[in-house]
């Protein structure tokens, strides 16, 4: 019977032309359109001062920043971090196709854009900030600021000793010699161009091997200068100091969870409302001493310094404490736990210790003082909102960095703080009109 029953069977190997309304099929409160209203009104002047292609001159037209800016902070928000992902999802996802609104992209160029306009890209954060400032949605009054671990694009096994880089290095200088040998040799062209290719992958090895033995010769710096501080840790952790040859910039670093992996660690500095005020990567593995670079790049990006500033035990030391207090441009109070000290100690010891304190500079008693008052430990509770800040990041991408060097992931950085903050505002401005 089922072959008597008359109905259109499909038939997947006809070819069909479809007409896609792109407009109407976006709902009018998509969060794609949300994306582009906030891309549309940038001045985004560099990017396209930085356009070869022009017109009445041959070459062909090159796509479009405001597109492109406007596709990275969307796939950010949305979580997807490769190019490659990218570039497919301009061709099939609805929102993604009407973002592109018929550019033509490839992955290539999706990857070069995402990393070469870090200045814009740092540029675009401070304006923004700033733009929320001026509507009187967040102030920096208060700021938190929290360092958080994220994966480097490489491997433990890329960590090499100095005489393994060194070996590399030669190994890499007489193959290259050899290719350029041959090179000069060999008139076939297709012979050629494999040879070439090869001798391209021999240099960008030898490259990274040296700037790998520069980044040996800095943490050796370190471990030297950190057994006159930490003599006893620096015990713990005997062998030779290593770099990596695949990203020089990173560092083995140690995570919550106990593991020990390859790293940047990001600085990040938001308000209470959880926008991102300044963000920055570096590859210290600690955050002792950091406080003061991050006051004074916020008060260079906005002409302001916080004057209340929330940190984590240890990110702010006494001389630390003591320059923000002392500001000529005015103090910063600094609000930070006590570090726990065991109090079941000797009375020569503690008679020490409290010899040591009455020596201390003024800003680190009156620190001291405030962290014991209870009315100050409730403001402390709430640099919490850095935490969400970080596990915001961290759910959307900001876990692993793919790509290498210290200017590419300050580069993703920026490109998540500034989707963090699109999403933010508008979350701000729904509830201010609210």
């Amino acid at each position: 019977m089922t072959e008597d029953a008359r109905v259109i069977r499909p038939d997947r190997s006809q070819l069909q032309w479809d007409i896609i309304d792109l407009e109407g099929l976006l709902p009018a409160d998509h969060r794609a359109r949300i994306v582009w209203r906030f891309v549309d009104n940038l001045d985004l002047s560099v990017l396209y001062t930085a356009i070869k292609s022009r017109e009445g001159a041959a070459g062909r037209p090159a796509a479009d920043p405001r597109v492109l800016l406007a596709l990275w902070l969307y796939a950010t928000v949305d979580g997807v971090g490769s190019a490659r992902e990218l570039a497919r999802l301009a061709e099939r996802e609805l929102s993604y196709r009407w973002l592109a609104g018929g550019v033509p992209l490839n992955y290539h160029g999706l990857a070069d854009f995402r990393v070469e306009h870090v200045a814009e890209l740092d540029r675009l954060l401070t304006d923004s900030v700033v733009a929320l400032i001026a509507e009187g949605l967040v102030s920096l009054k208060e700021i938190a600021i929290d360092g958080t671990k994220v994966r480097a694009n490489a491997s433990k096994a890329s960590f090499k000793s100095g005489a393994k880089l060194a070996a590399v290095e030669a190994a890499v200088k007489g193959r290259l010699a050899t290719l350029r040998s041959e090179l000069d040799g060999d008139p076939a062209a297709s012979s050629r161009r494999k040879q070439a290719a090869a001798k391209r992958a021999a240099e960008e090895v030898e490259a990274r091997s040296q700037r790998a033995l520069k980044a040996l010769e800095q943490i050796r710096a370190v471990k030297e200068k950190r057994k006159k501080t930490h003599s006893t840790d620096e015990a713990k952790k005997p062998g030779e100091a290593k770099a990596s040859l695949t990203d020089p910039d990173a560092r083995n670093m140690k995570f919550s969870d106990g593991a020990i992996r390859p790293a940047y660690n990001a600085q990040i500095a938001a308000t209470p409302e959880g926008v991102i005020v300044s963000i920055n990567m570096t590859n210290r593995r600690n955050d002792s001493g950091l406080a003061v670079p991050m006051v004074e790049d916020i008060e260079g990006r906005y002409g302001q310094a916080p004057g209340t500033l929330l940190v984590d035990t240890h990110y702010a030391t006494s001389d630390d404490i003591v320059a923000l207090a002392e500001r000529e441009t005015g103090a910063v109070t600094v609000y930070a736990p006590l570090p726990h000290q065991n109090e079941d100690v000797k009375p020569e010891t503690k008679r020490r210790r409290d010899q040591a304190r009455k020596r201390e500079p003024q800003p680190v008693k009156d620190w001291r003082c405030r962290m014991a008052d209870p009315a100050s430990q409730e403001i402390y509770r709430r640099r919490k909102k850095i935490e969400w800040v970080n596990a915001q990041r961290k759910n959307h991408g900001f876990g692993f960095i793919g790509v290498r060097g210290m200017a590419k992931a300050k580069a993703v950085a920026l490109w998540h703080a500034l989707a963090h903050n699109l999403m933010t505002a508008y979350r701000l401005r729904g509830a201010a009109i609210a």
